[in-house]
């Protein structure tokens, strides 16, 4: 193909997804991500609350681009949510459910409901599985639990020899063994992670190429401070655990709930996907892609994206709202961003306008009339920072008012794949070109 055809298929795919959102009846923001036009906050009584219901997925697949292919490669999990391709070209699955903050309002019991509605009804494992393909044919045909017991595992990273776990309350560690399916020991306490009361549970993780320091996201313990600020201490953070001792530091501040951690490849930079706070409306606040710096201050839960004052919030700090930073990229609002992952440069199996950017699963909403999220997107990336609009990559998970999945994490294998963890339908996905 010549130069001329791709710069046009790259400009034609970019154009058709943003009319594409458009179409959707998307906010604003999804159409200027960096600057979106924020609407005025909506209060009432009871937010918007609506999940669509669960439904099998029968002989139904999720919905990929034209030229690739997506396979259910383990189903039956107990409730997947994070993975991490091992360098031998296994999976792990961490697999959990966490939380469990007791209901403060009415209104906390009606949410609880509807949530759970949307929710799979499955124990969570509590354990992680590996995954593997022996024959490299893309059928995962051999299937171990390789740890138990855990608290409801969720972040994972593998340095060298050291797999690293983030439970909801501890940070562990396993020596890792190429080709193991099962780890041979009990794991070790690398530190403890805030835990108490636990309304937003999900620890994510990632580690830096050294391997030197660790970081672990750790969400708020409730929309809006609601719960009293004492509650709060080292929550809405990113921690910076050093490997070696398991002292920990908070690293940025005031960022609501970073449910996924990652490197950009090109310059080394931290990432994070965040849930922002619930009840100004349904296009308020938006959810974010940003990148992470050191010393940071993300505004939660004195003011939104910038320095919006959140006035449900008292008593106020203005000194803390002028020292929030504005995140780079905004999201749909309460579209529930909970998975991120990077495509390395030069990744085989990833081609335009996928070959350069970040894959994110959105979970999906709840306080919405009408849902969104639910489906996997791509943000394309150039030079180390986000470059056009988000693109669709990975849908169907919704259809005639039935809910089939609900992706989480999202995982580029070296092997040219997307892995994409379902904790709705118990599954892991696997996204190919081609085939």
């Amino acid at each position: 193909m010549t130069r001329p055809t791709r710069t046009l298929t790259i400009t034609l795919t970019l154009i058709a997804a943003a009319a594409a959102l458009a179409a959707a009846g998307l906010s604003s923001a999804q159409n200027n991500p960096a600057q979106p036009d924020l609407p005025p906050p909506q209060r009432g009584l009871l937010p918007n609350m609506r999940i669509a219901e669960p439904a099998a997925w029968g002989d139904r697949v999720p919905t990929v681009p034209q030229g690739w292919t997506i396979k259910a490669i383990a189903t039956d999990l107990k409730v997947p949510r994070q993975s991490l391709v091992l360098p031998n070209g296994d999976i792990l699955v961490a697999e959990g459910k966490g939380g469990g903050a007791p209901a403060l309002k009415p209104k906390d019991i009606i949410a609880g409901i509807i949530k759970a509605r949307g929710n799979t009804s499955v124990k969570g494992g509590n354990q992680l599985t590996l995954l593997r393909d022996a024959d490299g044919d893309g059928t995962y045909e051999g299937r171990w639990v390789y740890a138990k017991d855990l608290n409801a595992p969720y972040g994972l990273a593998l340095v060298g020899n050291k797999l690293y776990v983030a439970n909801q309350d501890e940070l562990v560690r396993f020596d890792y063994v190429p080709g193991q399916t099962q780890a041979s020991a009990a794991p070790v306490s690398v530190t403890k992670l805030p835990s108490a009361v636990n309304h937003h549970w999900t620890k994510s993780l990632a580690a830096d190429a050294e391997g030197r320091y660790l970081y672990v996201g750790i969400g708020s313990n409730s929309n809006v401070g609601e719960r009293g600020m004492d509650i709060e201490e080292n929550r809405a953070v990113v921690w910076q655990v050093d490997a070696n001792t398991g002292a920990a530091r908070n690293y940025v501040t005031g960022i609501r709930n970073p449910t996924a951690l990652a490197f950009e490849p090109s310059n080394k930079q931290l990432w994070a996907v965040v849930n922002e706070r619930d009840e100004l409306g349904p296009d308020l606040v938006p959810d974010y892609l940003t990148s992470v710096k050191e010393g940071a201050f993300y505004g939660w839960p004195y003011a939104y994206w910038g320095q919006n004052v959140d006035t449900r919030v008292q008593p106020q700090d203005e000194a803390k709202v002028k020292a929030t930073i504005k995140p780079d990229y905004a999201l749909q609002s309460h579209s529930a961003p909970l998975g991120l992952s990077f495509v390395p440069p030069q990744q085989s199996g990833f081609a335009a306008p996928f070959a350069e950017g970040a894959f994110i699963g959105l979970h999906g909403s709840w306080n919405r009339k009408e849902p969104v999220g639910y489906k996997v997107i791509f943000v394309p990336f150039a030079n180390g920072r986000p470059s056009g609009p988000p693109v669709d990559f990975v849908t169907g998970f919704q259809s005639d008012g039935k809910t089939m999945g609900r992706p989480v994490g999202v995982t580029v294998d070296p092997k040219g794949a997307l892995i994409v963890a379902d904790d709705l339908a118990n599954t892991v996905w696997r996204v190919t070109r081609g085939r």
